[in-house]
Parts: structure tokens; C-alpha cells; sequence
């Protein structure tokens, strides 16, 4: 088992805060990214950072999106589409569209809308 799946997602989140914020994004952004990809909702994404959940639990309730499949490219040298894992492939989706954002990509292009 990877390390990452045991690490608690609120540990990371203000990672992926910084990141955006720094290319002038915001945590309402960064939030809604997460929320498309999980179908979590606000309320239950606060609860779950604010529980320690990991990244395993994140994930096996999450109600993933049905246009995942259209995140393609590479996260830490790694193609997102060929990672064989599912959890650790859900992860990195979560990476590259944190990523996207960050580099300024157009909501709705991060979104696969």
C-alpha cells in the first residue's frame, strides 16, 4: 500500500490551496474542482477535511464523475490515463486537475464541460 492512501486529504488540501492561490486562484475554485471529481457537495467536503479522512476513505465514497476519463496528460511524470491503481489513478486526476488550475486553465476546460 502506498503512503499517500493513508495520509489524510486535509493534510495535503493546504498544499493544493497554496499552490492555486498562488497563481491567483481561489480555495472557492480549488473546492469546486474537488467537488466535480468526488461529487461531494461543500458541506460534506468540509466534513470530511475536517475529519481526517484519507485518502483511501476520500475516494471509496466519493461518486466520481462520469467524465473522468477525459483527464488525460501527465502528473509527476506519470500519464494520468495509464496509472493502473484505480485509487492511486483517482488521486493523480485530483493532482492534474489541482495542476490546471493552477496554471490558469479556463474553469470549464478543467471541469470537461
Amino acid at each position: 500500500m502506498h503512503r499517500i492512501f493513508t495520509t489524510s486529504v486535509a493534510s495535503v488540501y493546504p498544499h493544493y490551496l497554496a499552490k492555486v492561490e498562488r497563481k491567483g486562484r481561489t480555495k472557492a475554485e480549488l473546492d469546486e474542482v474537488i467537488c466535480w471529481l468526488t461529487g461531494y457537495d461543500e458541506t460534506e467536503l468540509a466534513r470530511r477535511l475536517a475529519a481526517g479522512t484519507t485518502f483511501e476513505e476520500f475516494f471509496a465514497a466519493a461518486r466520481i464523475h462520469p467524465n473522468v476519463s477525459l483527464i488525460k496528460g501527465v502528473v509527476c511524470g506519470i500519464r494520468v490515463e495509464e496509472v493502473e491503481d484505480p485509487l492511486m489513478q483517482q488521486i493523480r486526476y485530483l493532482d492534474k486537475l489541482v495542476d490546471e488550475l493552477a496554471r490558469g486553465k479556463a474553469m470549464g476546460k478543467v471541469l470537461r464541460g
